[in-house]
């Protein structure tokens, strides 16, 4: 089991943006030294000294309607984007470095998008990390010791990330 906490998925073992890799094994995994994307061209890896910025763009927001709706409209998305060969909704993390910008697909693991305030608050732990002022550490330490657990509430899962940004 893991838990996903704003635009992270943690688990015992690793931190993804987003999901974790998928089938032809694209993923982001967030490391204490960096970020490691595996994608069907071949791994990549950036370290946190190396990276200016890392922002994730073309974030799902959780639809208006609400809670009420988002399990049946995951069920129905589901089925549809198998129905279609479709996959879950595709982020973007687009990364500064020294020799330029790179672009890698990352994809969303809430089917009914996410709360704006944890995309807000993820971005700017993102943002801690490049600048060296958190420590991706504190995530993997709450991952092996609580991701089994599953998915805390949003109130819970926003003051983790307010936490961790300022560890």
């Amino acid at each position: 089991m893991a838990a996903m906490v704003g635009l992270f998925w943690v688990t015992p073992d690793a931190v993804y943006v987003g999901s974790p890799p998928n089938g032809i094994g694209v993923g982001v995994r967030l490391t204490a030294e960096g970020l490691q994307a595996l994608d069907p061209d071949g791994p990549r890896a950036w370290t946190w000294e190396g990276l200016r910025s890392a922002v994730i763009q073309d974030v799902p927001s959780e639809s208006p309607a609400g809670r009420t709706s988002k399990l049946l409209g995951s069920v129905v998305s589901a089925a549809i984007g198998t129905f279609l060969g479709e996959g879950p909704p595709e982020m973007t993390l687009r990364l500064q470095t020294g020799d330029g910008s790179q672009e890698v697909t990352v994809y969303s693991a809430a089917a009914g998008g996410y709360i704006a305030e944890e995309a807000r608050l993820s971005q700017d732990l993102l943002d801690r990390f490049v600048a060296g002022t958190a420590d991706p550490r504190a995530v993997e330490t709450w991952g092996r010791e609580h991701a089994l657990e599953g998915t805390p509430g949003p109130g819970a899962r926003q003051a983790l990330l307010r936490t961790w940004a300022q560890v």
